[in-house]
């Protein structure tokens, strides 16, 4: 599930990254900006649950 984390966890930044430096919120991914020092990140925990259930579903595919 870890390893799942991880894939979630890129899925969602790369995600939220375009839709968010564009300005938007993507509805239903819930896009939202967080500030890191003097960073601007953007993240969705919708998308990082989904990636991560998509990656751990194909992880035990895998088996």
């Amino acid at each position: 599930m870890l390893k799942a984390f991880f894939l979630g966890a890129v899925l969602s930044g790369a995600i939220a990254g375009v839709v968010g430096s564009q300005g938007s919120s993507a509805g239903p991914l819930d896009v939202h900006s967080m500030t890191l020092g003097d960073f601007r990140v953007f993240w969705s925990w919708p998308v990082f649950l989904a990636g991560s259930g998509l990656a751990w579903a194909l992880m035990l595919l895998q088996k």
